[in-house]
């Protein structure tokens, strides 16, 4: 799919009536990311009134900058969500912490923190599609047939893969621009060194619009992308949920969305709906408000970590008693591990934050690993080429209640992430060895080579098929369902938004044929 431009849609938070307390809706989603924003779109499209309840901001307000979004190098209150501290993945450098102090406010990233991982998360209308980098990568088949035997592999390449890449705004990036673009110097030198150790590489295409960064490069639009705008937010150039799904949910006039809000129950009531307990702060933390809303159907899209902690708490407080035990397990990291190495070539002092390709060794059995290449945005020369790989890591976490705190744990441990970073020294020890580079032993730590300790891709806790039916409901409990990345079990062997927003495609299509009506 080449490039192109989007038409021109409405801000997806334009129509937003916050819910109140005693209401009833007809269909309540329960976030507002990939998932979510699928629900949403589809639902509102079958004349159904629907509302969201997102827990982060609606991003559309400028801070004294004026821009809505704050840039890597200078973050503050809008970049992590209430914390004073960043909690940056490349946290360390020349043996010090990078990590700066700020505000505490509802920012944009959640650092949500676990026994032996942390797991970063988008918070605002558009969930994770507004902090990541955008890489919208369809799996490969035989794998996605692998992690998910029970659905149907021709339908999704043939249908929902296709219908979530129109919708999500997907291009590519010109070629030719990309072999002179300063910008993508860190690329061309990863690429180079991998294929001299005798690795393949592929274009990646993304949901950012590269003729917009073309124009960046050129100094002929504001920079964004080209600006170190990435994990706390994109101003300009990048087609997030609230641009593409939400906004066309929003144009149907049947969309509601309650931003700051964070369910906290949800219970069968009379007449087979469920009553929704909800908690409203505003953008300092401050409780403004508690609700309860009554809903036909309930669909959670809440997150692999968002879905899974809510009904394992829902279980075990005795709300949804009757949900499978599978509830809470099969998450995964996707194999996340992150590296940098270094040498004597130039990466460029101006770097995309959008990755165009990746090093593409899947088809090593001994240790398949798809290698994002990463930027470095420092703003100055570093000489570092950053990676983030995806393995295949067969560790499954569970997400359990606590009864001593009244939370719920994530089981991981951390010796679990062993398989990832031996399946991608495999890799950049031979790259290394060849080019005559060295690791950065200062970006994850003191001495750490390996960014094994957090993820940026949750995937499992309510597993299709298995905690659910085969199209995500949740048995026992008639107009429960399940619509997000917990339906995948921990892995996809790629950055996964593409396949949650296909699934999700999948998934809702059924729903609404069979279960609604439409």
């Amino acid at each position: 799919m080449g490039a192109f431009a989007l038409p021109s849609l409405p801000a997806a938070a334009a129509p937003s009536q916050a819910l109140r307390d005693g209401d009833l809706v007809p269909a309540l989603v329960i976030g507002s990311g990939y998932g979510g924003a699928v629900t949403a779109l589809r639902l509102t499209q079958a004349g159904v009134p629907t509302a969201v309840v997102e827990m982060g901001r609606n991003w559309t307000t400028p801070g004294p900058d004026g821009d809505v979004f704050c840039d890597m190098h200078n973050p503050d209150g809008r970049s992590f969500w209430f914390r004073t501290e960043t909690d940056q993945p490349l946290g360390y450098f020349s043996g010090g912490s990078t990590n700066k102090e700020i505000p505490s406010a509802a920012g944009v990233l959640d650092s949500e923190r676990f026994a032996a991982t942390r797991v970063y998360q988008g918070r605002g209308v558009g969930g994770g599609s507004l902090v990541n980098g955008g890489m919208a990568v369809t799996p490969k088949r035989d794998y996605f047939e692998e992690i998910l035997p029970s659905v149907d592999a021709d339908q999704m390449y043939r249908t929902f893969f296709p219908r979530a890449n129109a919708a999500l705004g997907v291009n590519r990036i010109d070629r030719v621009w990309f072999e002179s673009a300063d910008c993508y110097r860190y690329t061309r030198v990863s690429r180079r060194t991998a294929h001299d150790a005798g690795f393949d590489t592929v274009f990646v295409p993304n949901v950012y619009d590269f003729d917009y960064m073309k124009r960046e490069a050129a100094n002929q639009v504001p920079r964004s992308a080209l600006a170190t705008e990435v994990i706390y937010g994109n101003n300009h150039g990048k087609r997030t949920l609230d641009k593409t799904y939400l906004a066309a949910a929003a144009a149907t006039g049947k969309l509601s969305i309650s931003p700051l809000h964070t369910v906290t129950d949800v219970a069968p009531t009379r007449g087979g709906r469920y009553a929704v307990t909800m908690v409203r702060i505003d953008v300092d933390g401050t409780t403004l408000a508690t609700k309860t809303v009554t809903a036909d159907r309930v669909f959670f899209a809440a997150g692999s970590v968002g879905t899974s902690k809510l009904l394992v708490a829902m279980k075990a407080k005795g709300r949804l008693s009757d949900l499978p035990d599978d509830v809470g397990a099969g998450w995964g990291n996707n194999g996340n591990v992150m590296v940098g190495r270094a040498g004597w070539d130039l990466t460029g002092a101006l770097q995309s934050c959008m990755p165009s390709m990746g090093i593409d060794n899947w088809s090593d059995s001994n240790g398949p690993v798809f290698a994002e290449i990463a930027p470095f945005p420092a703003g100055t020369e570093t000489w570092i080429n950053l990676y983030l790989a995806i393995t295949k890591n067969p560790h499954r976490g569970t997400f359990r209640f606590n009864t001593t705190t009244g939370q719920v744990d994530l089981d991981w441990q951390a010796s679990w992430t062993q398989p990832s970073i031996d399946a991608a020294k495999r890799v950049f020890d031979a790259i290394n060895a060849k080019a005559g580079t060295i690791y950065r032993s200062d970006l994850f730590g003191v001495y750490k080579i390996w960014g094994d300790d957090f993820t940026y891709h949750p995937l499992g806790g309510c597993v299709l098929n298995e905690a659910t039916d085969n199209y995500g409901r949740l048995p026992g409990y008639p107009g429960l369902y399940v619509v997000d990345g917990s339906l995948v079990p921990g892995s996809t062997g790629v950055n996964p938004f593409v396949t949650i927003t296909a699934l999700a495609e999948r998934n809702v299509e059924h729903v609404i044929a069979t279960d609604i009506g439409g």
